[in-house]
């Protein structure tokens, strides 16, 4: 179930990113306040995860994947380009997330 938590987390976190890119120093009040609701959840279910995790590997993981995931969807859908330092940046995260997770983290 942590790893449940964890992975909602880890979408709210993405919502947080995307959010607060569009609320431009939150003067964009629909903006800002799924920036805050957002950040709101994802940290309750990060704390939910982190019951199980390991504080430091749970949060690393956390901030990891949601970051990839943001680099993915700016290019995706918001034209933001995706060379090849950001694909190895990635496959170096994943690399550490996988190394975290065979350190028997959770």
């Amino acid at each position: 179930m942590s790893w449940l938590h964890l992975g909602v987390a880890v979408i709210f976190e993405i919502a947080v990113a995307i959010s607060a890119g569009n609320a431009r120093g939150f003067t964009r009040p629909g903006w800002t306040a799924a920036t805050l609701v957002s950040g709101a959840i994802g940290t309750f279910f990060l704390s939910l995860a982190l019951l199980t995790f390991d504080v430091g590997v749970g949060y690393a993981i956390w901030t990891s994947v949601a970051g990839v995931g943001v680099v993915i969807l700016g290019a995706l859908f918001f034209g933001q380009r995706l060379g090849w330092q950001k694909l190895l940046g990635i496959a170096l995260v994943i690399g550490g997330v996988v190394g975290l997770r065979l350190s028997g983290a959770a």
